[in-house]
């Protein structure tokens, strides 16, 4: 195995890690949405309202790692990767709410915007936290 392989495989499980809270804090801002909605029993509905939301994150994901054009893509920094996730999951999943026939009011815009900052965001400012904590 050459050494320059080594690098890549260790960064597999911060990727992983990185997106898997991600898609966590995408879970549960949808989870909280239709639950004050009423709308918490149907597992359609549930994919339905969840779906754009993470291809717009995908989408971030792959800007951001464009734009780093750095050998080491670190998604749980908050600037730039957080914040190019952030707003490509609410650009993007709006944008495909509207494609796909599905409510785009203002003032669900202007939720799903502060919410789904402070979750995608959130994690990343505890997870810096939690690292500048510990290297002290």
């Amino acid at each position: 195995m050459s050494s320059s392989a080594s690098p890549s495989r260790g960064l597999v499980g911060p990727l992983v890690v990185a997106g898997s809270c991600d898609l966590i804090a995408l879970v549960v801002f949808v989870a909280i949405g239709r639950r004050s909605h009423n709308e918490a029993g149907s597992v359609t509905g549930f994919l339905t309202t969840l779906w754009p939301f993470l291809i717009g994150a995908a989408i971030g994901w792959a800007v951001a790692y464009a734009l780093t054009r750095s050998d080491v893509f670190l998604p749980s920094r908050i600037v730039p990767s957080g914040v190019v996730i952030w707003v490509s999951t609410v650009i993007a999943g709006m944008i495909l709410r509207v494609v796909s026939g599905q409510g785009t009011a203002v003032s669900f815009i202007i939720v799903a915007t502060i919410a789904t900052g402070v979750l995608l965001i959130g994690w990343r400012a505890l997870t810096a936290f939690s690292e500048a904590r510990r290297s002290r």
